[in-house]
C-alpha cells in the first residue's frame, strides 16, 4: 500500500451500503477522517456516498468503512445497478414479511373498536412465534446495526429501535411465562412486530423515494453506449468501450450515439446533443469540430478521433458533478448532523428517566417501560437525517432536468439570496455569432443585387459570416443562384464563379492584396468599425482588374430571450449589471436595448474580478454570469459563478452552476430552484424537530403508545422525503412556451 506521503491529493467517491439514520453518517465520516491523509471527508445518508479528500489509498478509506460495521457497494455501472435491485428485492421481500407475520396480531387490536371484549385473540405462543420471526429474522438488520453502533461507542437509530421493541418483545415474553398475582400479564407482541414492519416501511418507502431522486443521474449514465467501432488497420471491429483508448479512430454510422468525446476526422453530419446540452436544435459537425459522447449522431457517417471516454468524458464529469453536488453537505446540514450526534444519549436519557418516573412514581413499571419504548421509538432520528441531503438530492435533481448543473451544495444554498446578478455580453446576453447587420453597394452594384451575390457565394462555405449572408437572404426571400468552383481561402474568405462572373468576399487585407479599391465605402466602414462590427467585402474580378462590389457589417445578435431574462430578474429584485471587454458603442447599445443602467465596456478580465469584489465588499450577494476564458477570475471572485453551457470548460470548471443551455433566462430559474430548495430544506428540518422534539414530550408522558410513536417516526421520515420529491412540482425553464 502506498504511503499517504506517497499519494497525490484526490477527491474519491464510495458508495455506502447500511447507513440508516444521521447517527451512521456521523460514525462513518469518523471512521474516514481518521484514515491517515484525509483531509475532509462527507457522507450523504439519502444517496448513500461519500465523498473523501486527501492523499490516502482507496483501499485504507475501503477498510475504515466495513471496520466501522459499514459495506462499500460496487461503483461499476452494472455491478452496481444489479446490487441496488438485490438490495431493492430484500429490502421488498423483508417488508412483505413482516406485514405478512404482523397482520394477525395485529388485527385483533384493529377490530377491538368494532367487536368490544369479543375480539378473537390468537393464542399466546402464536403470538410469539409470529413476532419472533419479525423481531429476529426480518428486523436482523437492526440488530446488526446496532450491536456494530454499540461497539464503536455511537448512537444510531438501530441502537433505539433495538432497545424498544426488545423492550416490549421481552416484557411480553415475561408476562406470558411466569404469570403471577398482580400481574396483569398484557402481552405486547403486535407493539413490537407493528414498530419493526412500520420501520422497514418507512425504509422502503425512503429507499423508492431516494430510487426517484436520483433518476436523473441513471438517466445519464445510459446515454453512454457499451460498445464502439473502431477503425483499425483497413478493418473496422466492434469492442467493448472499456478497450477504446485515447487517439483511436470511432466509426460514428447515421443514428447511433457518438460512445466517446472526440474530434471529427472525416465526414459532415448533425449532431443531437440535447439530452446533455439541452440545446434543441441539431448541431452541425465538420472535421476538425469536437463531438460528445452521448450525444446522437444525424444523417452522416462520422470518424471520430477519440479525445476522452470514460471517467474524463464530459458525460462522465456532468454525472459528477451531480453527484457531487447531492453527496456535498450544505452548510446549514452541519447543524442537523451536530445536533444528531448528541440526540441518541440524550434521547436514552429521556427514556430511563420515563421509566423510573412511571416506575417509582406511579407504582406501574408496565406503563413506564411501555412510555420509555415508545419514546425510544419515536425520536428515531432518520428524518432529521434525511432533511436536509433529500432536497438537495431533487433539488440538484430538478436542476439537472432543466438544464441547470449545480456543483455542490454551498451553491445551491448561497444562490437563493442572490441579489446583484453581473452579466457578460458576447456569448451569454448575445449569441455570440455574427449576425448581418447591414450591406451597402458600390456604385456599380445594387443593394439587392449584392445581397443575391453575396448570398450565391457564401453557398459554398461554412463560415459563421457566410451563414449570417445565407439567413438574411433567406429572410428577404432573395433568389438563390447557381454558384461553382468555390474556394475558402482560409483567414481571407471564399471565392467562385456565379453565372459567368469570378467573385470573391472576404476581408479588408484580402482586397487589399488583390488591388481592391476600398474608397468608396470609406465613410460606411469607418462607422461600423466605430460601432465594433466585423467588415467583410465583396468584389469581382474583370479584365481590368479587381472591384468593389459591396461591404457587409456584422454585429452580434441579441439572445431571444436576453430581454426577457433582464426583466425576469429585475421583476424579482435583483439588480442587473453588464461587464464587457468589448468596444464601448457596442456595450451601450446592448444595455439600452435591455434596460441595463449599469455598464462597463472595454473591461480587462482581472478588471471584472475586481469590480465583483468591490460589489461584494459593498455588502452585495453577487452572482456572475458568464462563458469564456477571460470571464473565469470573475465567476470565481463572485459568490456564485454561473457558467454558459455553450462556454469553455474552464468557465464551467470555475463556476459552481453550469447553464446546460445558452439561455440567460435559465439565471432567474437557478435563482428560483434555489430558493424553493433552501424552502423545503427549511420546512424538513422543522418537521424532523417537530417530529422528535412533541413526539418525545408526548410519548413520555404516556399519550402515546409503541405502536402509534412507530407510525408517527416512520410517516416523519416518509413525510421529510415526499416534502422534498414535491420541490420540482409546476417548474420549468422560464423559456418554456
Amino acid at each position: 500500500m502506498h504511503n499517504a506521503e506517497e499519494m497525490p491529493e484526490q477527491k474519491q467517491h464510495l458508495r455506502i451500503g447500511g447507513m440508516n439514520c444521521a447517527g451512521c453518517v456521523n460514525r462513518v465520516e469518523k471512521a474516514l477522517r481518521a484514515v491517515p491523509g484525509v483531509a475532509e471527508a462527507s457522507v450523504n445518508l439519502a444517496s448513500e456516498t461519500a465523498t473523501v479528500t486527501g492523499a490516502t489509498a482507496r483501499s485504507a478509506l475501503e477498510k475504515a468503512v466495513v471496520d466501522a460495521g459499514y459495506q462499500v457497494l460496487a461503483e461499476e455501472k452494472k455491478a452496481a445497478d444489479d446490487a441496488e435491485a438485490r438490495r431493492w428485492r430484500g429490502q421488498v421481500g423483508r417488508l412483505m414479511g413482516a406485514l405478512i407475520c404482523t397482520a394477525p396480531l395485529a388485527l385483533p387490536m384493529l377490530l377491538m373498536p368494532f367487536l368490544g371484549g369479543n375480539t378473537p385473540m390468537l393464542p399466546a405462543w402464536w403470538q410469539c412465534a409470529l413476532a419472533s420471526l419479525v423481531q429476529f429474522y426480518f428486523g436482523a438488520a437492526f440488530y446488526s446495526g446496532a450491536w456494530k453502533a454499540v461497539r464503536s461507542g455511537t448512537g444510531t437509530m438501530d441502537v433505539l429501535v433495538v432497545l424498544g421493541t426488545s423492550a416490549a418483545y421481552g416484557l411480553s415474553v415475561y408476562n406470558w411465562l411466569a404469570p403471577r398475582e398482580g400481574n396483569p400479564g398484557h402481552l405486547y407482541f403486535e407493539a413490537s412486530a407493528m414498530v419493526i414492519t412500520l420501520v422497514l416501511l418507512g425504509k422502503t418507502l425512503e429507499a423508492k423515494a431516494r430510487r426517484r431522486a436520483v433518476e436523473s443521474i441513471r438517466h445519464l449514465q445510459t446515454l453512454q453506449p457499451e460498445t464502439a467501432t473502431v477503425r483499425g488497420e483497413g478493418a473496422e471491429e466492434i469492442v467493448p468501450l472499456a478497450a477504446v483508448r485515447p487517439g483511436d479512430v470511432v466509426v460514428v454510422k447515421p443514428g447511433e450515439q457518438f460512445p466517446v468525446d472526440g474530434e471529427v476526422l472525416e465526414g459532415v453530419s448533425q449532431a443531437d446533443e440535447s439530452l446533455i446540452t439541452g440545446e434543441s436544435l441539431p448541431v452541425v459537425k465538420h472535421p476538425g469540430d469536437p463531438v460528445v459522447g452521448g450525444a446522437i449522431n444525424g444523417e452522416g457517417l462520422l470518424l471520430v478521433r477519440t479525445t476522452a471516454l470514460g471517467a474524463e468524458s464530459r458525460l462522465a464529469r456532468i454525472i459528477r458533478m451531480i453527484e457531487e453536488a447531492q453527496g456535498a453537505k450544505a452548510p446549514i446540514q452541519r447543524l442537523a448532523d451536530q445536533v444528531s450526534a448528541v440526540f441518541v444519549p440524550v434521547v436514552l436519557g429521556i427514556a430511563l428517566a420515563t421509566l423510573l418516573g412511571w416506575w417509582l412514581g406511579g407504582g406501574n413499571f408496565q406503563n413506564g417501560l411501555l412510555n420509555a419504548v415508545a419514546v425510544l421509538v419515536i425520536a428515531c432520528p432518520c428524518a432529521l437525517g434525511l432533511a436536509t441531503p433529500a432536497a438537495i438530492m431533487v433539488g440538484t435533481g430538478v436542476g439537472a432536468r432543466l438544464g441547470i448543473l449545480i456543483k455542490d451544495a454551498e451553491a445551491l444554498e448561497v444562490t437563493h439570496r442572490v441579489d446583484t446578478v453581473v452579466f457578460d455580453k458576447t456569448g451569454t446576453l448575445t449569441e455570440g455569432k455574427p449576425e448581418l447587420a447591414e450591406w451597402r453597394p458600390a456604385a456599380e452594384e445594387k443593394g439587392d443585387d449584392v445581397l443575391v451575390l453575396a448570398a450565391a457565394l457564401q453557398s459554398g462555405s461554412e463560415h459563421p459570416l457566410a451563414d449570417a449572408v445565407l439567413r438574411v437572404a433567406a429572410r428577404e426571400g432573395k433568389p438563390m443562384l447557381p454558384v461553382a468552383a468555390v474556394k475558402v481561402k482560409p483567414g481571407r474568405g471564399v471565392e467562385g464563379r456565379v453565372g459567368e462572373r469570378k467573385l470573391f468576399m472576404g476581408s479588408a487585407r484580402w482586397m487589399e492584396e488583390s488591388g481592391v479599391d476600398l474608397s468608396a465605402l470609406a465613410e460606411e466602414v469607418r462607422r461600423w468599425a466605430g460601432e465594433g462590427k466585423t467588415v467583410s467585402f465583396l468584389a469581382e474580378e474583370t479584365p481590368g482588374g479587381a472591384v468593389l462590389l459591396g461591404g457587409f457589417s456584422f454585429g452580434d445578435k441579441l439572445r431571444e430571450t436576453a430581454l426577457a431574462a433582464v426583466d425576469a430578474l429585475q421583476k424579482r429584485g435583483v439588480r442587473v449589471a453588464l461587464l464587457s471587454g468589448d468596444h464601448p458603442e457596442s456595450v451601450r447599445r446592448v444595455a439600452e436595448e435591455l434596460g441595463i443602467a449599469d455598464f462597463r465596456a472595454g473591461v480587462l478580465p482581472e478588471e471584472k474580478a475586481a469590480a465583483v469584489t468591490r460589489w461584494k465588499a459593498d455588502g452585495a450577494v453577487v452572482a456572475m454570469v458568464g462563458d469564456g476564458v477571460n470571464d473565469s477570475p470573475a465567476l470565481a471572485a463572485a459568490d456564485v459563478g454561473m457558467a454558459m453551457g455553450g462556454g469553455t470548460d474552464v468557465a464551467m470548471h470555475t463556476a459552481g452552476v453550469t447553464l446546460m443551455r445558452s439561455d440567460p433566462l435559465l439565471v432567474a430559474t437557478a435563482l428560483e430552484l434555489s430558493q424553493r430548495t433552501w424552502r423545503k430544506i427549511r420546512q424538513n428540518l422543522f418537521w424532523a424537530f417537530f417530529y422528535n422534539v412533541a413526539g418525545i414530550g408526548f410519548a413520555a408522558a404516556g399519550l402515546l403508545s409503541p405502536v402509534v410513536a412507530g407510525a408517527a417516526m416512520a410517516f416523519s421520515s416518509v413525510s421529510v422525503v415526499t416534502n422534498a420529491l414535491l420541490l420540482g412540482r409546476g417548474m420549468k425553464p422560464d423559456s418554456a412556451e
